[in-house]
């Protein structure tokens, strides 16, 4: 399971995870799964490399000493994106250097899924490795294997690829892959529902869940996803509830983030702006 960050480390990663979502946004599928690989292998450097990772995350060094050592050791090694990417990392304040390894894993979850989030089987990325999950807890004989450390790693890759076959997609492929790859000691089957949860987080971005007291027409409806297409820079589908007691207006929920134009929030901001 993913380590529990502590808060200068959750801070540092929720700044990280913003400009990394701003260049899924604008890049393709292929050159996030370039990013998605190259973050992966830097994780596997700073687990073979700790002076490396405590230098990297020592918070006592000045930022831009950090991003100078990343460019030095990684420059000729990463594209320019990942290399940005680890920079900002670095560029933060970690609360102990294992922080930034489970910050940089997870952000190279996340480029791997933009790959999804770009040709549009997010959904399914999402239910094969639910899938694969329930399998794994089925089979404990095959999570043993595919986590065996006395095993090579593309040894143990090989035998994912042919228990996989082509039952599931790339990016479902290449983010098991990963794992097997570098287990860290974790239970497979956890991992799998692990990454299935985030690719349900990811696809959430891409839904506006609206609240509305009266039904929408599909030319509202239109002119609506137009709009939230335009302010969030990226396809956006409606998910509509009727809910009366809005009284008017909308409320708007993007993943974790609410636009409140109902007349009830309204009324209620009018109330406490009242003199007692």
């Amino acid at each position: 399971m993913a380590v529990v960050l502590q808060a200068a480390s959750r801070e540092s990663l929720t700044e990280a995870e913003a400009r990394l979502d701003a260049r899924v946004d604008a890049a393709s599928a292929a050159e996030l799964a370039t990013l998605g690989d190259e973050l992966y292998a830097v994780m596997r450097l700073l687990l073979a490399e700790p002076t490396l990772r405590r230098h990297l995350a020592d918070a006592s060094v000045p930022a831009a000493s950090r991003s100078r050592l990343a460019d030095q050791v990684l420059g000729a090694q990463l594209g320019r994106p990942a290399l940005d990417t680890v920079s900002d990392l670095v560029s933060g304040r970690w609360s102990r250097p294992v922080d930034l390894v489970e910050a940089v894993e997870l952000l190279a979850r996340r480029a791997t899924l933009g790959a999804a989030e770009k040709d549009g089987t997010l959904e399914d990325v999402e239910d094969e490795l639910f899938r694969f999950g329930r399998i794994l807890n089925r089979e404990p004989r095959l999570a043993t294997l595919l986590a065996d450390p006395t095993a090579p790693d593309e040894s143990r890759v090989r035998l994912l690829d042919e228990v996989l076959g082509d039952k599931v997609g790339p990016v479902t492929k290449a983010l098991l892959a990963q794992t097997v790859r570098t287990p860290r000691g974790r239970h497979l089957d956890l991992a799998s529902e692990e990454l299935a949860e985030l690719a349900a987080a990811r696809r959430d971005r891409y839904v506006a869940h609206v609240g509305t007291p009266v039904a929408l027409t599909p030319a509202q409806e239109q002119r609506l996803t137009e709009s939230l297409t335009r302010l969030y820079g990226r396809p956006m589908s409606l998910q509509v509830e009727l809910d009366p007691s809005l009284l008017g207006g909308l409320v708007v929920r993007v993943g974790g983030e609410v636009i409140d134009g109902s007349v009830s929030n309204k009324l209620r901001a009018a109330r406490r702006s009242l003199p007692k």
